[in-house]
């Protein structure tokens, strides 16, 4: 029978065994698989890992430490164990000698006994003894929270697929806890990104971390820390992008990617990518990946240097589109130095309060204005549908005194129930009316670029000011460029090009057409753009020819034949 160990290890010294952090781990550690963010992987690609890591069974793994962070029902831990005992009697040596050669960590308390009985069971069929075997099983595997358990050593190996949970959806005690030990942790960072920190910081010199999991904070925001911390320390010595692929055995909705990061210095990476999920082809694929020399020009392997640049985003593409990419970044600047703004329509926290038709909003007329959302732009150009949205702000961007707006204050406590239970309401009683985003009334007049966030393909809508943005929306205004010629410029695929570059793809292959990615869109200045070239671009976005828009976006740019054709392909 297991001995669960939960209370061992919420019994060190920096984690008391009762306090608030302990309760939110047992509660944890019976949650469901959705809530603890359980994703269970295919053999074939557990061995795939194993693979890329080099814990293969011609190395003397008894002699060697193996960390598994989260192993659930041990898809990829009992792979692993298969491969040591392999080894270990290959070299031998009596059992006792791989008592050191794994640790692996689950919080479930049933994945837990399943898995140990497993693993008693694996080591048993290798003959050793019933009551040796559950001893070794007993100090590989621990019941815990990985983020908060002790380990003595460094190890070689660090593999597995941790979870996927968002800050949400963790006890506010436990991510304050996480915080406070984890650098990268940054923004909405999701669970995975502190259990890549802290498992590269396990890693002895030259050891190596194998895990598959969502790609977003490669891109994302919240990675950033990580991404530096990797620039910084580390080796991206493998990515392997397995977008589409049966990876798993349930459907996931977040793109994963397998990634190699080694203890070691190394600017070059190797990648692979959507490869197919067949055992065979897998290890042919891991031989390639980790062979001496250069891949040949025809080989499924590519490579590519300096992907870990900072936090920057990694841009894990060798395509030309790639290139077109990095041509622009260097020859002009991005699209704000160009002047334009790029920014997000308002978040209310509560819509069903603050949102209505305008006719029907009995509040004061200069306390409302009219809204523009995705739905109304669907078909390319604004479709209104008779929204407003009940602004509290006044010109000098402080809440009014309702006291002055007796319409607006009846209006806001008749919906008081709705409105203050939010949580930037209970934060600041006193502002309980406020929206989540302030509004800037004198935006409603500006002509502007309206974006709806996630589409296939750029759907860019000029609306000539008339309306405030919703939350879904981003918008760009411009004071130097001709906004419809501008809107020419980024339907030719220029907004599609650099947001594919840089966001991380949803379910679907829809892209995020979020202003951290339009912000990286490059743009000549308005001054520097030839008359002739000006004047195409205005007339293309009022005739909506498409061939002489993209002929004009061309010149813009300076295309080659070869970057037209990049351009036409993305």
């Amino acid at each position: 029978m297991a001995h669960l160990k939960l209370a061992s290890v919420l019994a060190e010294p920096f984690l008391p065994e009762l306090c608030p952090v302990t309760d939110a781990i047992r509660t944890l550690a019976d949650a469901g698989v959705d809530e603890r963010g359980a994703i269970f992987t295919r053999r074939e690609v557990a061995d795939f890992v194993l693979d890329l890591i080099g814990y293969t069974v011609d190395k003397p793994l008894h002699k060697m430490r193996l960390l598994e962070p989260s192993f659930g029902d041990g898809d990829f831990l009992l792979p692993a164990v298969e491969r040591l005992v392999e080894a270990w009697r290959r070299a031998g040596a009596p059992a006792d000698a791989m008592r050191d050669a794994i640790r692996a960590v689950e919080l479930h308390g049933r994945s837990y006994e399943r898995t140990h009985q497993a693993v008693q069971r694996a080591l048993s069929s290798a003959g050793i003894s019933e009551r040796e075997a559950e001893d070794i099983a007993d100090v590989w595997l621990l019941q815990g929270d990985y983020l908060l358990t002790p380990f003595n050593g460094a190890f070689d190996a660090v593999i597995g697929n941790p979870p996927y949970v968002r800050q949400e959806s963790i006890p506010d005690t436990l991510i304050a806890e996480y915080r406070r030990r984890f650098s990268t942790i940054f923004d909405r960072a999701d669970l995975y990104v502190p259990f890549i920190e802290r498992s590269l910081t396990l890693l002895k010199k030259g050891g190596q971390l194998g895990f598959i999991c969502a790609d977003r904070w490669m891109k994302n925001r919240y990675g950033g820390p990580l991404r530096g911390m990797v620039a910084r320390s580390y080796h991206l010595k493998t990515y392997v992008d397995m977008v589409g692929t049966d990876a798993f055995h349930a459907e996931v909705v977040a793109y994963p990617a397998i990634t190699i990061i080694a203890k070691e210095p190394g600017n070059v990476t190797r990648l692979a990518y959507r490869p197919k999920i067949e055992k065979r082809y897998l290890a042919a694929l891991s031989a390639a990946l980790n062979a001496d020399a250069a891949p040949a020009p025809d080989s499924d392997v590519k490579e590519m240097t300096g992907i870990a640049n900072g936090s920057e985003p990694w841009v894990l593409d060798t395509s030309a589109q790639l290139a077109l990419v990095r041509r622009l970044e260097r020859d002009f600047p991005t699209i704000e130095e160009a002047r334009c703004r790029v920014g997000i329509g308002v978040a209310t926290g509560a819509d069903q309060a603050f949102i209505g038709p305008i006719d029907a909003l009995d509040v004061e007329d200069s306390r409302k204005l009219p809204l523009v959302m995705t739905r109304d732009i669907e078909r390319g150009s604004v479709e209104w549908r008779g929204l407003g949205v009940v602004n509290p702000f006044g010109d000098n961007g402080k809440l009014v005194d309702l006291a002055t707006y007796p319409k607006l204050r009846r209006y806001l406590e008749d919906h008081r129930d709705q409105i203050a239970g939010r949580h930037v309401a209970q934060k600041a009683p006193a502002n309980w009316y406020r929206t989540i985003d302030r509004i800037y009334p004198e935006l409603t007049y500006q002509p502007k670029l309206l974006i709806p966030d996630i589409k296939g393909g750029a759907h860019i809508v000029y609306e000539k000011g008339c309306f405030y943005p919703h939350h879904n929306l981003y918008f760009i205004t411009s004071r130097d460029w001709d906004l419809q010629a501008l809107q020419t410029v980024l339907m030719s695929g220029i907004a599609r090009l650099f947001v594919a570059a840089y966001s991380t793809k949803m379910r679907g292959g829809f892209l995020r057409f979020q202003a951290q990615y339009l912000r990286r869109i490059r743009l000549p200045h308005w001054d520097d753009v030839p008359a002739p070239i000006k004047a195409r671009l205005v007339a293309c976005a009022e005739i909506k020819d498409e061939a002489a828009c993209n002929a004009a976006v061309y010149a813009l740019y300076g295309m080659t034949e070869a970057e037209i054709a990049a351009l036409k392909e993305s």
